[in-house]
């Protein structure tokens, strides 16, 4: 059995405004969701849950790729769950400390420290049916050449050398996905 991934919104960076892709992941009895940042209206991240028969309250599990708010924004639409982060899970009134590098979120989702954005930056590996799914912010979107904002530019093209190496589908921090060409 594996894991199914979707993505319940695209994201964007433009001078218009920014938008955070958000994902969604089934793994057996969890549910994760992926960076629940910003969006122009939330019902851009609820309805495409709705879609997929998956309501707000079934949600056991968030993951954010860092701690800008364009990623975390909207972590309040979901009902008090574990949210991983790089170095520990919260839930309720407690912090657990645990590094992000392999940690298992459910049996087919792991996380893997990828720094380079910020020094923070983990990214969510998916095992599905079609491969492994990488939601993560080493890219802003396919085809961009580094990052405008990277804390540290060559740890970033390290991790994603690293990264490439794992996935099949890249699901950028602000674009569309995009396969790998092994």
């Amino acid at each position: 059995m594996t894991a199914a991934a979707h993505v319940l919104h695209e994201g964007y960076a433009r001078s218009d405004g920014v938008a955070s892709t958000v994902g969604l992941v089934r793994d057996g009895d969890q549910v994760i969701v992926v960076d629940p940042g910003m969006v122009a209206n939330r019902s851009l991240i609820l309805e495409p849950m709705e879609r997929l028969g998956v309501p707000p309250q079934s949600v056991t599990d968030i993951v954010i790729s860092h701690h800008h708010p364009d990623h975390t924004v909207n972590i309040a639409l979901f009902p008090p769950v574990r949210v991983h982060d790089h170095w520990a899970v919260y839930e309720g009134d407690r912090w657990t400390d645990r590094p992000a590098e392999n940690a298992q979120v459910s049996p087919h989702v792991r996380l893997v420290e990828t720094p380079g954005h910020t020094p923070q930056d983990t990214t969510t590996l998916v095992d599905t049916p079609d491969g492994v799914v990488a939601f993560t912010h080493l890219w802003w979107f396919e085809g961009i050449e580094g990052d405008p904002r990277a804390a540290d530019l060559e740890a970033l093209f390290r991790q994603r050398e690293r990264v490439l190496e794992i996935a099949d589908l890249i699901v950028p921090g602000h674009g569309p996905a995009f396969e790998v060409s092994k």
